[in-house]
């Protein structure tokens, strides 16, 4: 469909219309679509996202050199006739903005065979970069290597039967026909992925690499893990030319997060039933740095007293904290005098062991040392009260990335109504002088549409009214790695808090992806680090990439690669600087109509609060009283009589309260009958014992998050 076509197809008259599709603009789709409102959500760019988007490894390439470019989009048609009398004009940004500092580097081998592409790859403009021009984008600096004699590894055939259920794909009628069509939408999201159709098809790559993989949770003999001796090979002959020819089994994150198990997210997406549209990886381990060396946190009351590095007096110290932790408010006593002190000070009195307070203020509370009292206890309880739903950790991640789940709040839109047109932008907003409110904006293809709210991404908004902003900025980089910071015998999703050496150097936050998270290929891993900017991305987090992990060379592998405490090795490296608007208040944008809503983007924080709040915040601003982000019925739960019609109340109850669990567990014989997976129901833990129970049923209203969860499965409580 030409520009011109697409521009006439789209509604003249719509309730609202929202600019970027980050989280938050998402979810307010989301919410404004399942209520009856119309929606037409658009974006700039020819991915959704904006700075949540995951890219495959060809797709981030081409995001860099956007980034570099900064080059003004088309302008579009004159606009300015098509204001009428009485009104002005607000001209908004079609200049990306947010990123800046953006470096590139590669330390494996980047001589190549010729016409080397990803498996796989499309023939669009959009996804395709061919090897000459990865290799420019991409290996900007490299090492000197030796002659390169070994072939690219030929991968494993991809079994097409792994596939995902076609039946969870969008219908064409319920978006715009230039964005989505039929051949556009082959993933297990219903929203086309980062430059269109690449990602959903890694997607379906990466399925079928899985299956192959996965420990069958009915066998009591495991299978050997993926990240064995076999592995270890493979790693052995990594080049830049695999790291392209596999590109799309990499789903890398411009934002770097976690879900809270009892977080604001994981609560939206139970009760509106999103949940349903992606699947969830538990979070395996938690670990720190201490005395230059990585070493694994006990969380639960079973990993405490099953740690072999804790005494028994660390653990009934540690336990007797922690308990007093979920229960502070009711002990105001304790803390009371310390309030003005830092949270660092106040472990002090608590005469905890150096390695305790360590564990507790960066690995458990994840804070700064300057952080406050009330900071750390309110971080800790919060660890703790997560502990126990759906594993031995807080966190969950949802599988292929965090762009997912931006993805998964469209594609609900979508279903309700609401139109979508990526590659598309609004040029201006059109404001009535007697009212000063919004009546209409006119799009990039000079179309004037009548609204009566607008929400925009802060990115998009113009610089006269951003002027008087002293936005923050944090730190990113991207890690292209060999194998695991903490080796272990099965693949491991990590995070890791690395304290600052000198009180000017911020906080830095590792979170390390297996290939089982579907985020990168066998052999490697994909490793986030995220920090508040002091400088540029490079100058705030070199000095921790190489305090941990170490150049690739294949000249030093064979010597001294597999010894034992040997660095993990860093293939590929980017840098970049993202700008924070999440504390920003309304009132400082100056100029803007009452009825237009601004959302910032993602910040440095590791979980979605602020996010989700924010959506809710400006959702009841426009529609007070309304329910935010009702239930969405299950289609197979909904029933029709014999003339069509639904019956009443068909599907629209309370979500299904079954947690649909795949876990890496050792199950007794009996329970592994017929080859079914063993199914956790979420725990519902007491005051004392938060940190870690057995499942156990929950009560009626308890609403559920459908997972899909590898984990091991969580120990009874040991004395």
């Amino acid at each position: 469909m030409s520009t011109a076509k697409m521009a006439d197809s789209l509604p003249a008259e719509l309730d609202v219309v929202v600019l970027g599709t980050g989280l938050q603009e998402a979810i307010i789709a989301a919410a404004y679509s399942r209520i009856g409102k119309k929606v037409l959500h658009v974006d700039r760019n020819n991915y959704y996202g904006g700075d949540w988007a995951s890219f495959s490894f060809s797709g981030l390439l081409s995001w860099i050199e956007e980034c570099r470019g900064q080059s003004t989009s088309n302008a579009g048609v004159n606009w300015k006739d098509k204001i009428l009398e009485g009104e002005d004009a607000i001209q908004l940004d079609q200049i990306e903005k947010t990123i800046e500092n953006v470096e590139v580097f590669c330390f494996a081998s980047t001589i190549t065979e010729e016409d080397v592409v990803e498996e796989g790859a499309l023939e669009n403009k959009q996804s395709n970069v061919d090897s000459d021009s990865a290799i420019a984008n991409g290996a900007l600096t490299s090492q000197d290597e030796k002659d390169q004699t070994s072939k690219v590894m030929n991968d494993e055939e991809e079994n097409p039967e792994n596939i995902k259920d076609p039946d969870s794909l969008l219908s064409t009628k319920d978006v715009s026909t230039e964005i989505i069509q039929p051949e556009d939408i082959p993933s297990s999201t219903d929203v086309p992925s980062p430059t269109t159709s690449e990602t959903s098809v890694a997607k379906e790559l990466i399925a079928a690499d899985a299956d192959s993989s996965k420990i069958k949770t009915n066998n009591i003999e495991q299978a050997p893990d993926v990240s064995s001796q076999e592995v270890t090979k493979q790693t052995k002959k990594m080049t830049y030319s695999q790291i392209i020819k596999n590109g799309r089994k990499f789903n890398i994150d411009l934002t770097s997060k976690f879900l809270y198990a009892r977080g604001s997210l994981v609560d939206l997406l139970i009760k509106s039933n999103v949940s349903r549209y992606a699947e969830f990886k538990n979070i395996n381990r938690i670990l720190a740095v201490q005395e230059g060396k990585v070493q694994q946190v006990p969380c639960s009351r079973a990993d405490v007293f099953a740690s072999k590095r804790l005494s028994m007096i660390e653990k009934r110290m540690l336990m007797k904290f922690l308990t007093f932790c979920l229960e502070y408010e009711e002990h105001p006593d304790e803390y009371q005098d310390f309030k003005d002190c830092t949270f660092s000070s106040y472990l002090k009195t608590k005469k905890l062991t150096a390695s305790l307070q360590h564990y507790i203020l960066h690995s458990i509370a994840m804070i700064s040392e300057s952080a406050s009292t009330i900071k750390g206890l309110q971080a800790t309880q919060h660890f703790l009260q997560c502990l126990g739903r759906y594993g031995n950790t807080p966190f969950l991640f949802p599988l292929y990335g965090i762009g997912e789940m931006p993805q998964c709040f469209c594609r609900m839109s979508a279903v309700f109504g609401g139109t979508y047109c990526l590659r598309h932008s609004v040029q201006c907003l059109v404001v009535d002088r007697e009212t000063a409110r919004c009546k209409a904006v006119i799009d990039s293809n000079g179309l004037r549409i009548t609204c009566e709210h607008f929400i925009v991404n802060d990115s998009y908004l113009p610089k006269k009214s951003t002027k008087n902003i002293q936005y923050r900025y944090f730190s990113r980089a991207v890690l292209i790695t060999d194998s695991s910071i903490l080796k272990s015998e099965s693949e491991q999703i990590s995070i890791l808090t690395v304290p600052a050496r000198e009180d000017c150097q911020p906080l830095v936050r590792i979170i390390e992806l297996c290939p089982s998270s579907m985020t990168c290929p066998q052999g490697t891993y994909l490793v986030h680090l995220t920090c508040p900017s002091n400088g540029t991305a490079k100058e705030d987090l070199e000095p921790v990439m190489y305090r941990l992990f170490a150049a690739y060379s294949e000249n030093k592998e064979n010597d001294s690669h597999e010894c034992e405490g040997e660095k993990p090795k860093v293939l590929w490296a980017l840098f970049f600087n993202v700008r924070d608007s999440s504390a920003v208040d309304r009132n400082a944008y100056e100029g803007l109509p009452s009825n237009v809503y601004v959302c910032s983007g993602p910040s440095a924080a590791l979980g979605f609060e602020q996010s989700v709040e924010q959506a809710e915040a400006i959702f009841h601003q426009i529609c007070p009283g309304e329910e935010f982000c009702p239930a969405a019925p299950n289609p197979e739960d909904i029933i029709y009589d014999g003339d069509g019609a639904r019956t009443e109340n068909a599907g629209f109850g309370a979500p299904s309260e079954t947690l649909n669990v795949e876990r890496e567990e050792n199950v007794d014989a009996d329970t592994a009958e017929h080859g079914q997976d063993k199914k956790e129901k979420v725990s519902e833990v007491s005051a004392i014992n938060k940190m870690d129970r057995e499942s156990e049923t929950s009560s009626p209203d308890t609403q559920t998050l459908k997972n899909s969860i590898n984990e091991t499965e969580i120990p009874k409580d040991a004395e």
